[in-house]
């Protein structure tokens, strides 16, 4: 298949609130160069997907008071490719209107959707692996998803359950048997010593034809909602239309509301350096540290006495820290955040009790 008929989808309508401070409700993380690398999270997808497709075939749906910071970050794209949403309504409305917005361009699309705020080390790896899930999705008309190889039973992500399958295209490619939701410890341990669970990536692959099926069947007064505008999409009534649709559609995950149901999945299972940087944690795992353990992002932070701790500063901040231990160290945009690394999970409701004390200023 030419590679004209490949696109893709970037997902960048999150808000990221285990990423507070720095990631707030008018600037969320996917738009800060949370590495230090000069190029922000969603820039870098971009980057990414530029390899695979295109670019002009790359479509990133953000919701509507984001749609001014994509354009600003990544003035390459065409304005038409950047789909704002006019409510939050999780993951599968985004991609239902996606889908017949791309219907209405190429039928014989095969697509690839990524979130935009996710880590990737490795890219050529990465690139390689999401060429095997497209000839597997072309070929099997299957839903594909991308599994990676849990090196720790992490309970913060999802996990995929595999075994076996023929006729695949490669021997990473293996049929799906469950998904499991954020387990608990004991369950992510089991998970890790079975064998057969991989981490659930996000990351999708697809024929469009095959993803539109998935929906009629599985959410289909969601599709019907969307086909309805099959007329109006690229005109001028479009954006009153999206808002209609969108009032009235279900707050559901692509995750639940197709995968989980569907018996066509494939999943291939992946190394490439991957992590959905869902907490400032699993931001310190994949950074540079220091003799001590300490992974700092800033260029003007002094420690003594300190270890194992994620210290993330504006370069032109000056920061001394003496005496801190497995600490989280955040300043961005006059808050500062200071937590035991271990705690992190409390960042939510620090944030929700900021906006019952102090309001929405600082979140």
């Amino acid at each position: 298949m030419p590679k004209r008929h490949f696109y893709s989808v970037i997902m960048a309508g999150g808000v990221g609130s285990r990423f507070w401070p720095m990631s707030k409700s008018t600037f969320p993380k996917q738009f800060h160069d949370i590495l230090g690398t000069g190029r922000t999270l969603l820039q870098m997808t971009f980057d990414r997907m530029a390899r695979i497709c295109p670019k002009e075939n790359i479509y990133v749906v953000t919701n509507s008071k984001y749609a001014d910071l994509v354009a600003a970050q990544l003035p390459e794209m065409d304005p038409s490719m950047i789909l704002p949403e006019p409510y939050m309504r999780n993951t599968a409305p985004c991609l239902a209107y996606t889908n017949f917005r791309l219907l209405e361009r190429d039928p014989e699309a095969i697509v690839v959707v990524a979130p935009s705020d996710h880590l990737i080390i490795k890219e050529d790896l990465f690139i390689e692996t999401v060429r095997i899930a497209i000839s597997q999705a072309k070929e099997s008309k299957n839903l594909v998803t991308l599994g990676i190889k849990p090196s720790r039973p992490d309970t913060g992500y999802g996990y995929i359950q595999f075994k076996d399958s023929k006729g695949v295209v490669d021997h990473r490619v293996k049929q799906v048997k469950t998904f499991t939701e954020k387990p608990d410890g004991d369950l992510a341990e089991k998970f890790l010593e079975s064998g057969d669970f991989c981490w659930n990536s996000g990351i999708f692959i697809w024929r469009l034809d095959s993803i539109q099926k998935a929906f009629s069947q599985f959410l289909p007064d969601m599709y019907k909602s969307f086909a309805e505008g099959k007329d109006i999409y690229n005109t001028e009534g479009e954006p009153a239309f999206v808002e209609k649709t969108y009032a009235a559609c279900e707050n559901i995950s692509i995750d639940y509301g197709i995968m989980e149901k569907a018996r066509n999945v494939n999943v291939v299972l992946s190394d490439f350096g991957w992590s959905d940087l869902g907490t400032w944690g699993s931001l310190y795992t994949h950074l540079k540290y220091d003799e001590n353990k300490n992974a700092v992002v800033g260029k003007n932070v002094l420690l003594y006495n300190s270890s194992h701790n994620m210290v993330h500063v504006p370069t032109n901040k000056l920061v001394v820290l003496q005496g801190l231990n497995n600490y989280i160290v955040v300043e961005s945009d006059g808050v500062l955040l200071i937590c035991r690394k271990e705690e992190e999970q409390r960042i939510r409701q620090f944030v929700n009790d900021v906006k019952i004390e102090k309001g929405d200023r600082f979140v």
